[in-house]
């Protein structure tokens, strides 16, 4: 089962002092002191928008924070007054439904379906939002339709797309959906290349929070013994990080220790 949390650039805006403080407390998990950081932000639908995102993305990771989170996209959506802000609020929705499905919290695959569908018709194609909008269509490809053809198209849209606007967090996300579909096609080269490339961009770009799964991703394409010594690291960034991300603790106790 792939799961990811993915929301907004991961990157700081220029030298934004808000945007940097956010990103590192994103960064370490701590998505909960950096949608406080955005509470302030009044009429203003951006930084409604960006906490939202936030903390969906904490309902990935850890499994918790529902509420606060569907609170916050209401928020979003009730400030959004054009189409790009409207869509980028409609993709959010259908994320947070995607993962209330992929968590068997409840089943909301056809709120997630229709949400992408109407985010999708409100980003144009060479809109900024639309690689991401891309990529989470692809989650709903593989993971909810079981349909991998679809999903590697969405990933590959989503992958120039990112490429393009130099998004290197959500390169990382692209690099290792499309490496867990070849792993899965037996394509090893393939799938130990993209989850290299998405563990290097996560190190570079200090996502510590996704390192462990990308380190353990990459174990599943490598021999012994450095399959071990990858998921070693793993274990030790799951147990700094205070076992986050939750769904990663039963992948990394299914493997043995080295």
């Amino acid at each position: 089962m792939a799961h990811t949390a993915m929301s907004g650039s991961g990157t700081t805006a220029g030298d934004d002092p808000l945007q940097t403080a956010v990103w590192r407390l994103r960064s370490r998990g701590c998505w909960s002191d950096a949608a406080a950081l955005l509470a302030s932000g009044g009429d203003d639908p951006a930084p409604a928008l960006q906490r939202a995102a936030l903390l969906i993305e904490r309902c990935l990771y850890t499994e918790q924070g529902w509420a606060e989170a569907e609170d916050a996209l209401r928020v979003a959506e009730a400030l959004a007054h054009d189409d790009g802000e409207r869509g980028a609020a409609a993709c959010e929705r259908g994320y947070l439904a995607y993962a209330s499905t992929l968590l068997g919290v409840r089943d909301r695959a056809d709120e997630a379906r229709a949400a992408l569908g109407r985010a999708a018709a409100l980003i144009g194609p060479t809109a900024p939002g639309r690689p991401l909008l891309d990529f989470r269509r692809g989650l709903l490809a593989q993971n909810l339709a079981d349909s991998p053809q679809a999903a590697r198209a969405a990933y590959r849209r989503a992958h120039e797309g990112a490429t393009a606007q130099e998004d290197r967090l959500l390169m990382s996300f692209t690099w290792r959906h499309l490496a867990g579909l070849a792993l899965r096609d037996g394509e090893l080269a393939e799938a130990r290349h993209g989850f290299a490339e998405s563990l290097r961009l996560r190190e570079e770009l200090g996502y510590l929070v996704g390192t462990a799964p990308a380190l353990a991703a990459l174990a599943e394409a490598e021999p012994e013994p450095e399959a071990a010594r990858l998921r070693e690291e793993a274990r030790r960034l799951f147990r700094l990080l205070g076992g986050v991300p939750t769904w990663l603790a039963g992948q990394l106790a299914a493997q043995p220790a080295a």
